[in-house]
């Protein structure tokens, strides 16, 4: 079944439009949610959380690329499962990457809101520049969460090409945020 069959069948609220989207995009996002989780029960319930999200928010919302709103929805209920599982401690995978972009990114506590649509119109504005083998680096590691091996496999390049992509990369974000007003 086409995106916008399904999209159409949630603005009806037919229930067959979960059944569709499980079948089209449940593993998909699964795998996606296991990228944070530890535990395949802990992503599923990630992935659960994201078809209820889906089912609340269509309508009014009508997502032009369905799956990106699905990993959208999955990613951020999979980072709140991560927040709640390790209050008071931190998952290495989620510290990793937080560090890494914390060097080019200012602290997101300050004027979360409107920073964080300036952020984003920038961040897009930055990968819209990037040729498409860096922009799928870039966006595998820091928004699919993907270890160094699988995005340089996917890339078909050595980790170390990879890591030296991204560094540059993180580094080139830092100057653009800086360029258009937005400093660490």
């Amino acid at each position: 079944m086409e995106d916008r069959e399904i999209v159409e069948k949630l603005f009806f609220r037919d229930d067959t439009a979960l059944e569709e989207l499980e079948k089209k995009y449940g593993s998909r996002l699964l795998k996606l949610a296991g990228r944070f989780l530890r535990s395949r029960e802990d992503a599923e319930e990630a992935v659960s959380d994201a078809w209820l999200r889906a089912w609340n928010t269509i309508p009014p919302n009508r997502p032009e690329h369905l799956f990106a709103y699905l990993a959208k929805l999955c990613r951020y209920a999979a980072l709140e499962k991560v927040d709640w599982l390790t209050a008071g401690k931190r998952s290495a995978v989620v510290v990793e990457l937080t560090e890494e972009l914390s060097q080019c990114l200012p602290d997101p506590a300050f004027e979360r809101e409107r920073e964080g649509r300036e952020i984003g119109e920038v961040l897009d504005d930055f990968l819209a520049g990037l040729d498409r083998e860096k922009r799928v680096m870039f966006l595998r590691r820091y928004w699919y969460g993907d270890p160094i091996r699988e995005v340089a496999a996917r890339c078909g390049v050595g980790e170390s090409r990879a890591k030296t992509t991204l560094f540059r990369l993180r580094r080139k974000l830092k100057d653009h945020l800086e360029k258009e007003g937005i400093f660490v």
